[in-house]
């Protein structure tokens, strides 16, 4: 597959760490900012100001990046941006296919650090780290009043080296001491299974993200799914904010004909460049990918390369869309190193589909629209308080949420804990056989969490998914 020397990228504001992307093929020497600032006079003259004459003392490495991010910032694009040259490393590590650290989700929840679950055979889960663990000291230092990002950064380490954690366990009541290992955390993003349906067997594939190894990943899965005799392919792309575009050009030059267009890049003149699938020697893929009956889900929450591979797979008639309109996501952008250590990541081009429509701010339509339950698209998340009649909390509106996405009914859903929400969850908790004499308490939260989660295993609950089932199994039905 020919490397476009582009990339594709999607910031959402509900990410807690943005994925970036970056070009390839890039020397250091092609890519390094022009330090000569003699055009620029005056920013040399209100930084001389500044530290001459300013009764607050400021960081000159501060200065220069706070004119930096102002640079970008008046652009008035979202996907433009500065970023330093710790935010740099950051923003590399994203799309990484593996990482250094300890292998465990966090959540900051009323002031505490939480152990959302440790990955499996992690160094976290190794060392005994379990969820609902609070944080409370790193290497012997306390956490109050730190931020989750500082926290996540005191985790991280060389690999091979070991971090101190003292954690209280709730469950227990007691504080326990614990000597994490970091190691090197293998990150995943394509994860394929075989769904039966009657007679048929159907390929099932997530992709969470386009990252470096995606396509590699994709041809194991894919090879593993025909072995196993799946004869339809779903593809699931929801939630999945964009990427490599060279990945999304591979994944598809597996399922269309060679030099096929796949998208189109356009400059600042409005010049077209095609990109085109090509014969992969690097990864061949089996050739029965290209006559399956496919379907392609997606929803708001797909964007930038998730677009590229859905509108590819529609113009060109390849597969049929299911869910919710895409996230409307059409710029891409080069990432380029700066002298300092930092980049800046800048819109260059736009990108087309093949029948050379552009899709920003509008998203990609799919051909059967199909709204999905609740109770999936709510972000599940751990909490810690306590709360009463009376009350007023986030944590309240997101356990209304849920309990209304559940079927129990509630008056409002506005993080208010009235009457009707005291009802719902007074029977929630007789249901779940809990203490029905508390109200909204941790154990209240934990079961929350558990009984949505059991919903979401069951796919017979996903909405979107069983019409895509329904669909390949017509499609399967008239050949």
């Amino acid at each position: 597959m020919r490397r476009s020397r582009f990339f594709a990228f999607i910031t959402l504001a509900v990410l807690a760490v943005a994925l970036f992307l970056l070009l390839d093929g890039c020397s250091a020497s092609e890519t390094k900012g022009d330090a000569n600032q003699s055009s620029f006079g005056v920013i040399d003259e209100a930084y001389d100001i500044i530290k001459k004459k300013g009764v607050y003392s400021v960081d000159e490495d501060l200065l220069i990046e706070g004119a930096l991010r102002g640079m970008t910032d008046v652009i008035g694009d979202p996907y433009s941006t500065y970023f330093s040259k710790d935010e740099a490393a950051a923003h590399k590590e994203s799309l990484a296919s593996e990482r250094i650290g300890i292998g465990a989700e966090i959540t900051r929840s009323n002031g505490k650090f939480i152990i959302v679950a440790p990955v499996k055979s992690s160094p976290a889960e190794k060392a005994g780290l379990r969820p609902y663990d609070e944080i409370v000291r790193i290497d012997g230092e306390r956490l109050e009043g730190d931020s989750l990002k500082n926290v996540v950064q005191r985790i991280r380490g060389k690999k091979g080296t070991t971090v101190k954690m003292t954690i209280f366990r709730p469950d227990d009541e007691k504080h326990i001491e614990l000597n994490v290992v970091r190691d090197t955390i293998s990150v995943k993003t394509v994860f394929p299974k075989i769904i039966k349906e009657r007679k048929d067997k159907i390929g099932y594939i997530s992709i969470t993200t386009f990252g470096e190894e995606s396509a590699k990943e994709w041809k194991v899965a894919t090879d593993k799914l025909i072995k196993e005799g799946a004869e339809a392919l779903i593809i699931d792309v929801r939630g999945n904010p964009g990427g490599y575009l060279h990945t999304v050009g591979d994944i598809a030059g597996s399922l269309v004909q060679v030099d096929s267009i796949f998208a189109y890049m356009q400059d600042a003149k409005g010049m077209l460049t095609p990109l085109v699938t090509e014969e992969s020697t690097e990864i061949p893929y089996d050739e029965k990918l290209k006559k399956m009956p496919i379907v392609l889900m997606q929803d708001k929450g797909s964007a930038s390369a998730s677009e590229v591979l859905s509108g590819a797979l529609k113009d060109l008639k390849r597969a049929y869309i299911t869910g919710t309109t895409s996230f409307g996501k059409g710029t891409v952008q080069d990432t380029i190193d700066l002298s300092n250590g930092g980049e800046v990541k800048l819109s260059t081009h736009k990108w087309l589909t093949p029948k050379e429509q552009w899709i920003h701010g509008k998203g990609i339509n799919p051909d059967l629209a199909v709204e999905q339950n609740l109770l999936f698209t709510e972000h599940i998340r751990i909490s810690t308080g306590s709360y009463k009649l009376g009350d007023f909390d986030e944590d309240i509106a997101y356990a209304q949420r849920l309990l209304m996405g559940m079927g129990y009914s509630l008056s409002r859903k506005d993080g208010y804990l009235d009457e009707s929400t005291v009802d719902a969850v007074q029977s929630f908790r007789s249901a779940a056989k809990v203490n029905v004499d508390q109200l909204m308490d941790r154990e209240f939260f934990v079961t929350l969490k558990e009984e949505v989660e059991k919903f979401r295993a069951d796919q017979e609950n996903d909405d979107q998914l069983q019409m895509a089932v329904g669909y390949i199994h017509q499609k399967m039905k008239s050949k």
